[in-house]
């Protein structure tokens, strides 16, 4: 079963650039060979995009492999595939890695059995909507957001799997 996604570094020190692309290279099985910018948001910090194409789970297989170098921040997203959920991962060094479900058109899908637990641990409205933060990921959108605008217009490489 064939996806698509794209790897998103927002940040990451120069001297781990080539770090990450081996990371890349070698989940994929082809050469990442990325077009590395300067991040504005973070002074001596380069940044990076490339698409992929791969098998379901080669998301997860990828934020694996970033997670070595837990100095860099990231997002991988992953599209859904016929019979597979899609996927997106943000990876933020003081919050650690938020993963989410999402749907065809991108949104994050919250299972039921999340929401039952949300709601039995959390019966207050103040709570309940931090517990929806949370699974939102709202706290690793707000700490990734200004290194999203500042990488717009930069531009993003292609890489297919083979084999």
């Amino acid at each position: 079963m064939s996806t698509r996604g794209v790897v998103y570094v927002h940040s990451s020190p120069s001297a781990v650039c080539p770090h990450v692309e081996w990371a890349i290279s070698g989940t994929l099985g082809v050469r990442a060979n990325l077009q590395w910018t300067a991040q504005p948001a973070a002074q001596g910090q380069l940044r990076a995009e490339c698409g992929w194409t791969g098998e379901a789970g080669t998301g997860a297989k990828l934020v694996t492999a970033l997670k070595a170098w837990p100095m860099t921040r990231f997002e991988v997203t992953e599209e859904p595939s016929e019979g597979v959920d899609g996927e997106r991962f943000c990876f933020v060094p003081t919050l650690g890695l938020w993963r989410a479900r999402t749907s065809a058109n991108g949104d994050i899908v919250v299972g039921e059995d999340q929401l039952r637990a949300m709601a039995t641990a959390s019966r207050a409205g103040e709570a309940f909507a931090h517990k929806v933060d949370e699974l939102l990921g709202a706290s690793w959108d707000a700490a990734l957001e200004p290194y999203r605008r500042a990488g717009d217009g930069a531009p993003v490489t292609w890489l297919h799997r083979v084999g």
